[in-house]
């Protein structure tokens, strides 16, 4: 007796049966329809370029006066004029106030009036001097004229004093003659009369030779006193002389202060606003009458950290370095100037470096305490590769760019970028000179998927022809 299956069986495999059948119809069909690709994303691309750009560092500065000059009075007094107008523009030596002159002009006058004085004295006392000189060589010659008699008088003392030892010896001799009788008395008396004589003559040569000594006494004691009178005679010439260049010193510095009486520019600019009016007393060194600030050439002053240093100081070593200034609010006027101070220490808490630029402002551009964008132009780079700034797409691995190969496919490139030069940004890896790049409709690309280019404002590009449906 054959088995026979039951319901349950038979249903299992009926279902079985049907799900075998509906698989081969799903593969049947599958088959018929022809496979899906998706549509070329619309994009606008631009090619890599390459050229030399240059390599720079870019701040935020701050304009600063060439040089910035307070105006002080000198003297103290009233202010009678004033030269100029609040902002003019002034060169050195232009007059900018005036300060009441007349108390000065009188100080000078007084002043010049000693000095005439003096000079007079001066005078005088020369004369003195050469009067007493004068006196000096009379007296010498006095001098000179006595000790002269005195010699001729002692000579003359020595010759009467011979003769009248001759005499003297004469007279004995006669005497004795007289008493024995061998002469007449009278030629006795002759002899006695020639030695009383010679006696008489030596005593006229000794009062001479006491007369020339008194003379040569009398002659030292004037010479002495008429040099004593010169020695006093140059000294009031020195004094009248001292008085002289004393007062012709006062008469200098009243003159220097009557010049202080007009206030000039010191240095080309521009003037600020005045601090006094017309009538108002000014006290000398004391308070600020006006400021003026050299605007050109100005400084451009900004920092670049220190990390950046090195860098600057190695482009130094060629010479010095350009710098581009641009106004925020002109961003497309570019004001060339010239690197001309490299501060010598890091400022401590910021770790930045202050530097300096000159820039020529003939036209007033820039202006005292405004801010401006510093670019400090280090170099040139040759041939880099540029690509237009909205290539570039940020992802979690990096930066990236898609590239059109000629079969109309994009290809993604990962990139390094350098420094950006306008609306374009170099890229120092990934992408090649005349590689064309999307730089719009990124978010539509897929690597490896069509791209059809459009031209901005014009008809798209056709893309490479589409491979044929696989069965």
């Amino acid at each position: 007796m054959s088995a026979v299956p039951s319901p349950r069986r038979r249903a299992a495999g009926l279902t079985v049966v049907a799900g075998l059948l509906l698989l081969l119809l799903a593969a049947c069909d599958r088959a018929a329809q022809p496979s899906f690709e998706r549509p070329p994303a619309p994009v606008t691309v631009a090619s890599a370029v390459a050229r030399d750009v240059p390599l720079y560092i870019d701040a935020v500065g701050k304009s600063v006066a060439n040089e910035i000059v307070s105006i002080q009075p000198q003297i103290s007094g009233r202010i009678v004029k004033i030269h100029f107008t609040d902002g003019a523009d002034l060169k050195q030596g232009d007059p900018l106030f005036t300060i009441d002159p007349r108390p000065l002009q009188a100080s000078v006058q007084q002043a010049e009036a000693n000095v005439a004085q003096n000079q007079a004295q001066a005078r005088q006392a020369e004369a003195n001097t050469a009067r007493d000189q004068a006196a000096v060589q009379q007296a010498l010659a006095a001098l000179t004229q006595a000790k002269a008699q005195l010699g001729q008088a002692e000579a003359n003392v020595v010759r009467d004093q011979a003769q009248l030892d001759n005499a003297q010896a004469q007279d004995r001799r006669y005497a004795e003659l007289v008493r024995q009788g061998y002469v007449a008395r009278e030629q006795a008396d002759q002899v006695r009369t020639a030695m009383e004589t010679a006696a008489a003559t030596l005593h006229a040569d000794q009062a001479m030779v006491d007369n020339a000594k008194a003379a040569i006494t009398a002659a030292e004691a004037t010479l002495a006193q008429t040099r004593a009178a010169v020695v006093a005679g140059q000294a009031a010439v020195e004094n009248a002389r001292a008085s002289v260049r004393a007062n012709e010193a006062a008469v200098e510095s009243a003159r220097l202060q009557l010049a202080y009486t007009e206030i000039r520019a010191p240095i080309d600019g521009r003037a600020g606003q005045r601090l006094v009016d017309l009538g108002n007393i000014v006290t000398a060194n004391t308070g600020s009458l006006l400021s003026i600030q050299r605007i050109d050439p100005i400084y451009a002053e900004f920092t670049v950290t220190e990390s950046d240093l090195s860098e600057v100081q190695r482009h130094m070593q060629g010479g010095r370095l350009a710098v581009e200034v641009r106004l925020p609010d002109q961003p497309d006027v570019v004001i060339p100037g010239t690197l001309t101070f490299l501060d010598n220490a890091v400022q401590e808490g910021t770790g930045t470096i202050k530097l300096r630029a000159t820039v020529p402002n003939r036209e007033r551009k820039l202006w005292p305490g405004r801010f401006v964008n510093v670019r400090l132009v280090l170099g040139q780079l040759s041939s880099a590769v540029l690509v237009p700034a909205s290539a570039p797409t940020a992802a979690a691995k990096g930066l990236f760019v898609f590239v059109v190969k000629d079969d109309g496919t994009a290809e993604i490139r990962p990139v390094t970028l350098g420094q950006r030069q306008g609306d374009l940004v170099i890229v120092a890896s990934g992408v090649k000179s005349g590689e064309r790049v999307v730089i719009n409709g990124q978010i539509g690309v897929t690597p490896g998927g069509k791209v059809r280019v459009e031209e901005p404002g014009g008809p798209a590009k056709k893309p490479a022809p589409e491979s044929a449906p696989k069965p």
